[in-house]
């Protein structure tokens, strides 16, 4: 929505199609499933993309320009299963790392790292995001299940000002 409509109008796009398509007769088309636009198709439950012409630049443009209304009330999809998903697994990857933290040690650093590395494999829109969560998940309890049954946590430490830092638990 909004990125794609920045991506769309920032100048680098016009200037890529110019140096790669010569003629005059060129003519845009774009191939989209606007969430709040698009059918779901009954055999694959997928969106169907629609064609939007050159005509649809002036809303691209529009669209861009709004992208601060992102995330606040006054958001148009904000309200989608897409976007309240998307805000579950900002809280969800923030509760996992406050859990995470207080488990790191020597032998557990590589498996806690490969934990917190999982969102970037979370990309595109619509059903290819929902793919990725679903494999970016399976793998996210197949390293957790790794880490089960270690010992020797690291511990929060510091007055509370600032970065928390973690320290090893002293062994007795």
């Amino acid at each position: 929505d909004y990125e794609v409509a920045r991506l769309v109008t920032d100048g680098d796009f016009a200037r890529q199609i110019a140096e790669t398509f010569e003629g005059e007769a060129l003519r845009l088309r774009f191939h989209l499933a606007p969430p709040l636009l698009a059918r779901r198709d009954p055999a694959t439950g997928r969106p169907r993309k629609m064609t939007f012409g050159p005509w649809i630049m002036p809303a691209f443009r529009l669209l861009a320009r709004l992208k601060g209304l992102r995330g606040t009330w006054a958001d148009p999809f904000g309200r989608t299963a897409e976007r309240r998903m998307e805000r579950r697994l900002i809280t969800d990857y923030q509760a996992r790392v406050g859990d995470l933290l207080p488990q790191l040690r020597d032998d557990s650093y590589g498996t806690i790292v490969a934990i917190a590395a999982l969102p970037e494999r979370v990309r595109g829109f619509g059903p290819v995001k929902e793919a990725a969560i679903a494999a970016a998940t399976a793998e996210g309890e197949r390293l957790q299940a790794r880490l089960a049954g270690s010992a020797a946590p690291f511990r929060k430490v510091g007055n509370g000002a600032g970065a928390a830092e973690y320290r090893p638990v002293d062994r007795v």
